[in-house]
């Protein structure tokens, strides 16, 4: 019996609850990982040093140039923040418009062709490919300088990633009645109409909530290439030295863009 209870034990001793092959591959992955940050940091010299220096020189700047802010540049930059939201709220409109038909024909269960849904789905990944600033730029060159060329760069980009979330969820929507509709002699239409969106409307909205707050940060970047909002005046005063403008600016800026993510996040939470 206890040479029964040993056998039994070295048995145990010797199982390994983690394979030997997935040890090795955990160990060789962390090695690759870390070779890759040590390559990083010798190609971009960030080393340690530089950074900690860094952060002394962004704390003197901030105190020495940043504050007090000019707060009677405080009209202008609320007026360009008044652009900058147009830009986000005609863009995010133009995309939510846009998304619907794109998002029902990248759905599996909406479009019964495999290649029309492969290529609406490669169409689409390629949309969110293209950053948002490389499309102001292209819009720029074409359009012309201003607020037009930001919406349009917005408004394509948004409803790539619209699109995207909206076909996701819908292949997520309860089959059953859709069945229904289809075996009562309802055409495509009428199964998108009363079988689809009545269930995907609460996530539609919240997606479209979510990339309102996309639009309103991403705005603030395009007015840099020409886009229009409050980048330029931004880019502006950068260019001139007027940090106290700058403060303002970066001020009035996170107020802002905070007070919008907040509403933003309240009412996505209340459609969830």
């Amino acid at each position: 019996m206890a040479q029964e209870k040993s056998t039994t034990l070295n048995q145990l001793e010797r199982y390994h609850l983690t394979p030997k092959k997935f040890k090795l591959f955990l160990v060789v992955t962390i090695v690759i990982v870390i070779g890759l940050y040590i390559a990083a940091v010798f190609q971009t010299e960030a080393f340690p040093n530089r950074i900690i220096d860094g952060m002394e020189i962004i704390f003197k700047f901030v105190i020495d140039d940043l504050f007090p802010p000019n707060w009677s540049y405080l009209n202008t930059v609320a007026r360009r923040l008044l652009e900058t939201w147009n830009m986000a709220l005609f863009s995010t409109t133009i995309a939510a418009v846009l998304a619907l038909p794109l998002s029902f024909l990248a759905s599996g269960n909406i479009v019964k062709s495999r290649t029309a849904y492969q290529f609406m789905r490669n169409f689409l990944n390629i949309m969110r490919t293209i950053p948002e600033v490389i499309l102001a730029v292209l819009f720029v060159a074409t359009v012309g300088i201003g607020s037009v060329s930001g919406i349009l760069a917005l408004s394509v980009f948004s409803a790539g990633i619209l699109a995207k979330l909206i076909s996701e969820t819908i292949e997520a929507v309860d089959p059953g009645p859709l069945d229904a509709i289809r075996a009562s002699g309802g055409n495509k239409l009428q199964v998108i109409a009363y079988g689809v969106m009545p269930q995907i409307l609460p996530q539609y909205a919240s997606y479209a909530l979510y990339v309102l707050e996309i639009n309103v940060k991403a705005s603030v970047i395009l007015g840099f290439v020409g886009a229009g909002g409050i980048g330029v005046i931004m880019q502006q005063q950068l260019r001139m030295f007027r940090y106290d403008n700058v403060a303002t600016i970066v001020f009035l800026t996170f107020l802002t863009v905070s007070l919008i993510d907040f509403i933003s996040n309240r009412l996505r939470g209340h459609l969830e």
